[in-house]
């Protein structure tokens, strides 16, 4: 199993995990060929499936909590994207 694919079923895992590195996420979009723009701040447009969304980097920590967690798993379902 592939890193990204270990990535896609981490988001889709119930309970929802929070320990989920951001740079793990960033890159699983970039191999499903989203279109990533830097925002204000931390945020970040992502374009998938001509589906949008904007994310914040989490910070200090490299790990994205439930809540975001729980967003990327919706904009990936809303994209066509699941495990």
């Amino acid at each position: 199993m592939g890193k990204h694919e270990k990535t896609l079923k981490s988001i889709f895992a119930v309970p929802t995990r929070a320990n989920i590195s951001w740079s793990d996420i960033e890159s699983l979009f970039k191999s499903l060929s989203a279109n990533i723009s830097e925002g204000n701040g931390s945020r970040i447009r992502v374009s998938l499936n001509e589906i949008r969304a904007v994310f914040h980097r989490p910070h200090p920590q490299k790990e994205s909590g439930k809540k975001m967690v729980e967003s990327v798993r919706r904009f990936l379902e809303s994209a066509g994207i699941r495990p």
